[in-house]
């Protein structure tokens, strides 16, 4: 069926001329992608394509989708293509079909409110799409045809809900950059920018005749006679609150990685830290690009980042210096050229100097010139944010270049992130983990103050690497000025050299950082140098009105300011990040994110590598959720997916996390809750733990709940097995035993069923262990039914889509008493108890199992 959909699609294109996927035959399926391709062909437009029955059903939006549901944009139906051009992002050639520049703007997926096939039939198809820029209800509406009109012309229409917005045109005007590489237009023409992580779609740097891609020719060595420039101390960024405004700045993206100067001459090209350090054996692959610039010498300022788009860029860049991987040079300032002196020269004609200079490398993919965007500095960084960069840099057009913090270079950061000094680690109790976390801090004059601690961020290399350092580092005495006493209370003390690279929320009301995620090592900065980095308001004072032009209006970035707001948490961008969740304690889903970054340390160990079903509320628990097990292909990489046979024969995808960037990927997808199956992906088979969920009737007080779930812990114990237990978030307890994986989930069901059954038969007036509603009145459900095979139950940690979004808590039997309710643990709460011991700590030491005699002693025939 795809193969005959695909006729006309095949028809328009010669394939040895352009790199586009050629339509094939796929097994028709009932998908769910949705995407927006930006396409400046003869007009710019944008291809909204819907996967369907297995093709990608396409409409060309003349203007583009506006959130303003009193717009109603034409949106011409064109030929059906194929699944893979989900993923093309390039140049299509001149001259031929839809010839111009393709920019992948928008991804996810998207629900259909009505069948598709009638609703393409009848000529109306309403849905909701959950992408990473349009989202909510939507609807395609068929425009009758006028007399001897052939294309098909429909009507793109937003829904009125809560993700519809008056200002209609700010979803385009706010969003200009590809979400697959965070590239604009131009540098998508010109091939720039493109990385490993991008190899993945049909770019322009293909040889589209033999659709290949093409293989760049090393550049033509120059002389470089000219005696090379001396170091210069770079002129740096002040962090300020908000963008400036005024036409006089110019906005360029702000770089996660390594601050280069790069001084060409004497025969050579030799990269400087900022410091001064020469780190050219550290970038080769940035000293050979500069090989063919035709100038006799020259510095250059700039910034060196990995070409990988796996994790966050500064992780990737030590990665890349580690292992040999390939860096890139983003220039986006030139001091001095051929002996001659240009730092007094305006910035605005450095760049263009620098651009010319750069011109002569021809197609170099190693070394980047940074484009800028006069003016409009807070729509850039909105923008900036939305694409995933850690934020902007807005300099004075006009100002000299100054060596220090001088005030006409400002930052502005997406997320929080500073550099703090290691003084030392708590121990951790788990087995295989060097440490539980880091203790940091920073210079005030000569003295370390303690900033906190920061437990996540760290994969089992990154810890080795640690921890093998801190072997050579350790100290009897502490180095900080003063740390809290239970903190103090067993810390592993180290000399204070290392420098950590920290992204974090906030600062708490002590100085302490909040959320703090380790992002890597900062090899270029000296420890006596890192200090609180402060932040200036954009006052006045701070901040001096662009006194040469009027400043331009910012209605539109402004309301982007309060109706948005971005956010990162362990490298994966949060969209719609003030989306409010819960309330009373006010949640937003870049809270939400936040939390299971923080938690997934106390989370994974229940929940990595086994099969989930997750509850997706895309627009909030207080709107229509639903629950997902099957993964698909509009997921991130970060959610993972395993094929498992079914009851029915079938083969079906199955989704599971097994790290934080998981769990934080699945909120960005409007995850709130996790179920998780009671067995891991390589022994699926056997179970891990039996889970009873003591579910009780509305009339049953929480006393008796915790009465009951204290005895079936003595009764347990009487057959040889330890439990857990752990308040559900809702009305119940779950009381957990942990297996070790030899139990079949055979054993596992009857073993449950039969004790829940025999409880029930002593005490039918209190328990019952069938799910009839009708005859559970005045009585505890004793479900046993999460024991077999591809059954789930609520995962340890996770927030419930409830009132006030309570948390499944484990708890300690002592302290499982002294409770009032089985929802009186929310994420603040959560986030206190991280900090004191694991209630079920105790357990990780446990190996027990179903045994035979267990089996026969509680009627297991």
């Amino acid at each position: 069926m795809a193969q005959d959909q695909l006729q006309e699609y095949n028809r328009k294109r010669d394939f040895s001329k352009t790199a586009e996927p050629k339509g094939s035959a796929k097994r028709a399926k009932a998908g769910n992608r949705f995407l927006v391709q930006k396409h400046d062909a003869t007009r710019l437009h944008y291809d909204f394509r819907l996967e369907w029955n297995g093709v990608l059903k396409s409409w060309a939006v003349t203007r583009g989708p506006s959130l303003n549901p009193d717009d109603k944009r034409l949106a011409v139906r064109t030929e059906d293509h194929p699944l893979a051009y989900g993923d093309f992002e390039g140049t299509i050639p001149a001259k031929q079909y839809g010839g111009g520049t393709v920019m992948l703007w928008d991804t996810g997926s998207w629900e259909p409110d009505n069948d598709p096939d009638e609703g393409l039939r009848e000529g109306k198809l309403k849905f909701h799409i959950h992408g990473e820029r349009m989202h909510g209800g939507w609807t395609l509406v068929r425009m009758k045809p006028r007399n001897g009109e052939k294309r098909e012309n429909w009507l793109l229409i937003k829904e009125r809900d809560e993700d519809a917005n008056e200002d209609g045109e700010s979803l385009i005007e706010d969003n200009f950059t590809s979400v697959k590489t965070g590239r604009l237009m131009d540098e998508i023409a010109a091939g720039k920018g493109a990385s490993k992580d991008a190899a993945r779609v049909w770019n322009s740097n293909q040889a589209v005749a033999k659709n290949v891609e093409a293989q760049p020719q090393e550049p033509t060595p120059q002389k470089h006679a000219g005696k090379r420039p001396v170091f210069v101390e770079p002129q740096l960024a002040t962090l300020v609150t908000r963008a400036p405004e005024g036409g006089t700045w110019l906005s360029e993206v702000k770089f996660d990685g390594y601050r280069l100067l790069v001084a060409i001459g004497g025969g050579e090209v030799t990269c400087f830290t900022r410091t001064g350090l020469d780190w050219t054996e550290k970038f080769p692959d940035i000293a050979k690009g500069f090989a063919a610039l035709q100038c006799k010498s020259a510095l250059i300022d700039g910034e060196a980042v990995a070409v990988s788009g796996e994790g966050s860029k500064f992780s990737a860049l030590q990665r890349a210096l580690k292992i040999g991987g390939e860096t890139r040079f983003y220039a986006f300032d030139l001091l001095s050229l051929d002996g001659k002196d240009l730092r007094k020269k305006p910035l605005i004609e450095r760049k263009e100097t620098l651009k010319t200079l750069l011109s002569t490398l021809g197609p170099e993919r190693r070394v980047q010139y940074s484009e800028h965007v006069q003016g409009n500095s807070n729509k850039v960084f909105q923008a900036m944010c939305k694409a995933g960069q850690e934020g902007i840099i807005a300099k004075r057009a006009n100002d000299p270049y100054k060596s220090g913090r001088v005030g006409s270079w400002v930052k502005v950061k997406c997320t929080r992130r500073q550099e703090f000094v290691i003084g030392g680690y708590s121990r951790s109790d788990k087995r295989g983990r060097a440490f539980a976390s880091l203790l940091v801090g920073s210079y005030e004059g000569d003295k370390l103050v303690y900033r906190g601690r920061v437990g996540t961020g760290f994969d089992e290399t990154t810890m080795e690497d640690l921890a093998g350092r801190f072997t050579k580092l350790k100290q009897e005495k502490s180095a900080f000025e003063s740390v809290p006493k239970d903190i103090a209370r067993g810390a592993v003390w180290v000399k204070p050299q290392l420098v950590a690279e920290i992204d974090f929320a906030e600062f708490t009301d002590d100085g302490h950082i909040r959320h703090g995620a380790f992002e890597g090592l900062r090899e270029d900065k000296e420890a006596k140098a890192v200090t609180l980095e402060s932040t200036t308001s954009t006052d006045k004072a701070a901040m001096p009105e662009d006194t040469t032009k009027p400043a331009p209006k910012a209605a539109s970035g402004s309301k982007a300011t309060s109706k948005e707001k971005e956010g990162n948490v362990l490298g994966i961008r949060i969209s719609s990040g003030n989306r409010t969740l819960f309330s009373d304690p006010e949640i937003t889903k870049l809270d939400l994110a936040r939390y299971y970054g923080v938690v997934a340390e106390r989370m994974l160990p229940f929940i990595a590598e086994h099969p989930a079903s997750i509850l997706r509320c895309p627009q909030g628990p207080d709107h229509q959720c639903f629950y997902q097990k099957h993964a698909s292909d509009g997921f991130p990489d970060e959610i993972l997916q395993i094929p498992i046979e079914e009851a029915d024969g079938d083969i079906a995808n199955y989704l599971y996390v097994k790290d934080g960037k998981g769990l934080v990927s699945a909120v960005q997808m409007g995850t709130i809750e996790f179920h998780i199956w009671g067995s891991r992906i390589d022994r699926l088979d056997m179970a891990d733990r039996l889970v009873f969920d003591f579910d009780p009737d509305p009339s049953v007080t929480f006393e008796t709940v915790k009465a009951a779930s204290l005895l079936l812990r003595d009764r347990l114990e009487k057959l040889g097995l330890k439990s857990l237990a752990m308040v559900s978030g809702g009305k119940g307890v779950h009381v957990i035993v942990p297996l070790s994986r030899r139990a079949s989930w055979e054993d596992a069901k009857a073993f449950a069923k039969t004790l829940s059954s025999k409880i029930a038969d002593e005490d039918p007036e209190h328990y019952i262990a069938t799910m009839s509603k009708a005859k559970r009145k005045g009585r505890i459900f004793i479900d046993w039914l999460r024991n077999e095979r591809g059954a789930t139950a609520i995962s340890p940690y996770s927030v419930r889509a409830r009132a006030g979004g309570p948390v499944a808590t484990p708890v300690s039997w002592d302290e499982l008493e002294t409770l009032d309710a089985a929802n009186s643990f929310h994420i603040p709460d959560i986030l206190e108890r991280l900090e004191t011991a694991d209630p079920w700590q105790e357990a990780s030491g446990w190996k027990q199992g179903l045994t035979r005699t267990m089996l026969e002693k509680v009627g297991v025939e």
